[in-house]
């Protein structure tokens, strides 16, 4: 309903538009009053049938062969041939509602002149008045193709997204249940920390993207946490540039990334090793460097397990989220550390 209005408060505003504009340029001369009311019948009678040839046959016959929908190169032609014939259609109906009405004598010689003239103005408004039509149908095809495409992709990161909690609850509470028989003490820590880690998470879990600082936190926490469990073997690094708080990156990102580090990396060795923190903001872009102890193996999984689920996930939703703009990768340095990096644009 509300389409139909918009149209037809542009088909009327619109063809009213150039008999408005006639009849104030009469006005502006001083024509006699007969000429006058010659000029506004006119413009009245030229609005009303360029209203219905537009409606009525351009539009009718776009729409029933479905024009719309047609690759507009092959349909050129044809459009032009609509418009010549829409064209002549509205000079003759001008000529006749004039002799009809206002009973003008018609001299053959002015008549073919003035059904020229009539031809060339009206073609060439039904030229815009076409393109117009065709522009705002693309735009809303084309808007309507991008809030399906939005939908899906917030579909899929909240899919993404759903995947994460549950992946990374069952690796803390695995890491808690280590230090439940050996040392309680450390475990009721453990398992506070573990629970304002989870709240934080619940909530951030719910925005498409987060402050970086705030990400940096679930962090923290999260490695303290791990702390406990590997106690002097886990080492922690942090090298963090002051202006990455000005960006913002998807929630539980880099905490996957680290979590992933821990799990394929460092929980291997028997003399654990390092965890370095990396950020640096520059040009508009937060690059963000994760360095381990450990080797990265590629394409090789044990049977029965997924591996590098972390990876593909933020592989994912850095697609998702920011496209082509934002960058993974991951590698190893030498044959003791594994080097993750992500570069992730200011805006999205």
């Amino acid at each position: 309903m509300r389409k139909k209005r918009l149209y037809w408060t542009l088909q009327i505003a619109g063809w009213a538009l150039p008999a408005i504009i006639n009849i104030i340029l009469v006005t502006a001369l001083g024509e006699t009053p007969e000429q006058m009311r010659r000029q506004q019948f006119e413009g009245l009678a030229q609005g009303l049938i360029q209203i219905g040839v537009s409606h009525f046959i351009l539009r009718s016959i776009i729409l029933r062969f479905n024009w719309l929908k047609i690759d507009l190169g092959k349909i050129i032609p044809k459009i032009f041939a609509l418009i010549i014939g829409a064209g002549v259609l509205s000079s003759i109906f001008y000529q006749l509602s004039y002799f009809l009405v206002l009973s003008v004598e018609v001299i053959q010689d002015k008549l073919v002149a003035q059904l020229t003239f009539d031809f060339l103005v009206t073609a060439f408004l039904y030229v815009i008045w076409t393109t117009i039509y065709f522009l705002y149908h693309y735009l809303e095809s084309n808007n309507r193709s991008l809030k399906y495409e939005a939908a899906i992709n917030e579909m899929q990161l909240n899919q993404l997204k759903s995947q994460l909690n549950p992946h990374f609850i069952f690796n803390a509470l695995n890491s808690v249940r280590a230090l439940v028989d050996e040392e309680p003490a450390k475990a009721k820590i453990a398992i506070t920390q573990l629970s304002n880690i989870l709240r934080t998470s619940l909530i951030m879990d719910k925005k498409r993207v987060i402050n970086f600082n705030d990400e940096l936190n679930t962090v923290r926490a999260y490695l303290a946490l791990e702390s406990i469990r590997f106690e002097e073997r886990l080492k922690i690094k942090y090298n963090i540039d002051p202006r990455s708080n000005h960006f913002q990156i998807p929630p539980m990102m880099l905490q996957t990334l680290v979590e992933n580090a821990i799990k394929h990396g460092v929980s291997n060795l028997v003399d654990g090793g390092i965890i370095e923190i990396k950020s640096i903001a520059e040009d508009s872009v937060l690059k963000l460097r994760i360095k381990n102890s450990g080797q990265y193996v590629h394409a090789i999984k044990k049977p029965g397990k997924k591996g590098g689920y972390g990876i593909s996930n933020t592989k994912e939703r850095l697609k998702l989220i920011y496209g082509s703009e934002a960058t993974f990768n991951i590698y190893n340095e030498n044959d003791k550390f594994v080097i993750t990096e992500v570069r992730i644009p200011q805006g999205i």
